[in-house]
């Protein structure tokens, strides 16, 4: 397990959605996840430690591990499939023991970070979504599964690459590009 923080979060303005970047602690490679903007509004709200007047959604989550004397251990981005990240809360209590309950990876971010928990993502996860963002020339670095080798993709690689994805009809493949040149757009 990889620990990572949030580092980044920004609006794809083409898309109509909003990027998290959770970057490894110890390392230069962060996993970008697509979220809503509800869900980034929460996010921020918990990264800046903002109060509101009356409980939210993830207020009273917190408040329900509190009173329950249980204990948020950590969350794990666990599992990617389709372009969808899964995430898992990791529950423990005298009286629960220990139990894993699934989540998304917006809710888990936003509960650890109110809660002051761990952030985790599976290594196989890191090794198959991580790239490092480049700002200075919107490249990304991608780390290859499996390999320590790097690749550096511009934007028009990205683009050339979605093009023939649909002129083969992999749509599947053609939207997860669509999705990278989004992230790196923004």
């Amino acid at each position: 397990m990889i620990p990572v923080r949030v580092t980044k979060i920004s609006y794809n303005s083409e898309e109509k959605n909003y990027v998290v970047l959770l970057q490894e602690i110890s390392g230069e490679k962060s996993i970008p996840i697509i979220v809503g903007s509800f869900e980034a509004q929460a996010i921020a709200l918990a990264i800046e430690s903002v109060e509101t007047p009356r409980p939210l959604t993830h207020d009273l989550i917190c408040d329900f591990i509190v009173k329950t004397e249980s204990t948020l251990k950590k969350i794990v981005i666990n599992n990617l499939k389709d372009g969808v990240f899964y995430s898992k809360l990791e529950i423990e209590s005298d009286k629960l023991v220990r139990k894993n309950i699934d989540a998304r990876p917006s809710d888990s971010i936003v509960l650890a970070l109110r809660m002051g928990t761990p952030i985790l993502v599976d290594s196989k996860i890191m090794d198959e979504a991580g790239v490092i963002f480049n700002e200075k020339n919107k490249e990304v670095q991608q780390f290859q599964s499996g390999t320590k080798n790097k690749t550096s993709i511009s934007i028009e690689t990205l683009k050339e690459k979605m093009k023939v994805a649909i002129d083969k009809e992999e749509y599947e493949i053609a939207a997860r590009l669509r999705d990278k040149i989004s992230q790196l757009k923004s």
